[in-house]
């Protein structure tokens, strides 16, 4: 079945599954993370499957991805060698609009998903407009001169973001490089990945 994208308030995302998806005041604020409702829902359970598919929506939310993107990126996981909840974190950690989120460009995920759909990033000099993009150790991203002012402009107003450390940020010339695979520890958002793969078993 074919889901459209959320368009909506996305504080209520945050408010829906108990944690803030953005790293944004709005989100963060203690009385945004009540259960929605006029009494947040008191004293309601969620049983085993119910665990499971927040612990999936959390994370789906977090990386702004359709559930047929997110299913088929799990399946992906699932075919590679290795631990499946590690390799499902990479593989949606690697995505470009994420990686434009993570280099400070952006100061969300939904205004970093629209920098490289206008087609304002590029890729080891090519420009590149899919956000769900993969990128490689050692690529380099760059970003078009007329969009630069902008990018400026919201990382000033990021004072002390952190870029993780398997990328590499050159502030003054605006690029950033892919020294290795992210790890599950280099990740800031706290999932329980097993929850995840056994909603999909």
């Amino acid at each position: 079945m074919f889901m459209a994208r959320y368009l909506g308030p996305k504080v209520k995302l945050s408010r829906r599954v108990g944690v803030p998806i953005a790293d944004l005041p709005k989100h963060t604020a203690k009385r945004q993370l009540t259960p929605p409702g006029i009494h947040g829902y008191r004293g309601r359970r969620l049983r085993d499957y119910g665990v499971r598919l927040n612990e999936k929506q959390k994370l789906r939310f977090h990386y702004n991805v359709l559930e047929r993107q997110f299913r088929n990126t799990v399946e992906e996981a699932t075919r590679r060698p290795g631990n499946t909840g590690e390799l499902l974190l990479q593989l949606l950690e690697s995505r470009l609009d994420n990686v434009v989120r993570r280099a400070g460009f952006s100061r969300s995920i939904w205004g970093a998903r629209q920098l490289v759909a206008h087609g304002h990033v590029m890729v080891n000099g090519q420009k590149v407009d899919r956000p769900s993009y993969c990128v490689k150790v050692g690529d380099k991203v760059t970003l078009k001169t007329k969009i630069q002012p902008v990018v400026r402009d919201a990382m000033e107003s990021m004072v002390g973001h952190i870029v993780p450390g398997w990328l590499e940020l050159n502030p003054s010339e605006l690029t950033l490089s892919v020294l290795a695979s992210p790890t599950s520890d280099q990740i800031p958002f706290d999932v329980n990945t097993n929850l995840i793969v056994e909603f999909y078993r």
